[in-house]
């Protein structure tokens, strides 16, 4: 009995350790558990805290959003004012391209203007030399031989008619004032002294009406006024030539000129019609292809030319004329 008590309370014993034993397991284990609950209770504050900074983070994405939207607004409106600066830079460019183009175009019109000119003066001055039959001019008071006719040939003692040889000489000297005057007023005009060019030519045709050089006179008195810029005058003095002189060369640039100083003075379908009868009646001529270009800058959209000025460039004209 006393073995089996001894027995039983080694067993009783061993049961309590045991006990003892998980209770202090048990208990040791419930501290990281209890640390466990405060771990996961940061970890959601820090969460909620994520959680609100992204949404603030968001409000602030889309604030931005829409900053950016405005200023996208506002440079889209800009790049179309820059836009349209652009283009109007460019329709200026155009227009001073164009400028230079009709210089361009007037330099060659007035070199061949002036080859024209020197042929004429150098026609007429063979024509009276052919008139005077090539036999050089005799002294003075002396009488010049006239070739005789072929009844006279045939009467040795006929006597021969003579003609006074002065006569001749004087046609000469006639021909050479008269090519100075006409130089005269020419450089006046290049000098760009269009009022004294308009009375040396103006001199000119009262001194030599009949002269080959006249039209042309004519037709730079109404180019004068046009570079003084008084249009109704230009177009006058041109007409005068279409009226007095209308077989000259110089009728189609007449025509072109009263063009230009209708356009100038603002009547553009008279211009325009103008224009059009230079090319019907003088296709082949400069005027003509001259006047087929500015119909064709006529004919361009109204956009691009709506504040394009007169194709002629008075400020230019008067360089090129002075040249």
């Amino acid at each position: 009995m006393k073995g089996e008590a001894i027995t039983v309370s080694s067993r009783l014993a061993r049961r309590a350790a045991a006990l003892g034993c998980g209770a202090v397991l048990l208990w040791g284990a419930g501290f990281p558990a209890y640390g466990g609950l405060f771990d996961d209770e940061e970890a959601r504050k820090q969460v909620a805290a994520q959680g609100k900074r992204i949404d603030d983070a968001n409000e602030q994405l889309k604030d931005l959003a829409a900053r950016v939207g405005k200023f996208e607004e506002t440079l889209k409106s800009q790049a179309l004012l820059d836009l349209f600066t652009q283009l109007e830079a460019l329709k200026q460019e155009l227009n001073r391209l164009r400028g230079q183009l009709e210089v361009l175009n007037n330099n060659v019109e007035n070199t061949s203007k002036r080859q024209r000119d020197m042929y004429l003066d150098l026609d007429t001055r063979l024509r009276r030399f052919e008139l005077q039959g090539g036999v050089p001019p005799a002294a003075p008071g002396a009488a010049a031989p006239v070739p005789a006719s072929p009844a006279a040939a045939s009467t040795p003692s006929a006597p021969a008619p003579s003609v006074a040889a002065p006569a001749a000489g004087m046609t000469n000297a006639d021909t050479g004032a008269e090519n100075r005057v006409y130089e005269a007023a020419q450089a006046q005009r290049k000098l760009g002294n269009y009022q004294g060019a308009i009375v040396a030519f103006q001199n000119f045709i009262k001194q030599y009406p009949k002269s080959n050089l006249a039209p042309r006179a004519q037709y730079w008195i109404g180019d004068s006024y046009f570079n003084l810029r008084d249009f109704k005058l230009a177009i006058a003095n041109q007409q005068a030539l279409l009226k007095t002189y209308p077989d000259s060369p110089s009728v189609p640039d007449a025509l072109l000129n009263i063009a230009s100083s209708q356009m100038e003075m603002g009547e553009s379908v008279v211009g325009r019609k103008t224009l059009e009868e230079v090319v019907a009646k003088y296709p082949v001529s400069d005027a003509a292809d001259k006047a087929r270009r500015r119909l064709a800058a006529l004919s361009a959209p109204a956009a691009a030319t709506a504040n394009a000025p007169s194709d002629v460039n008075p400020s230019a004209a008067q360089a090129s004329q002075k040249q």
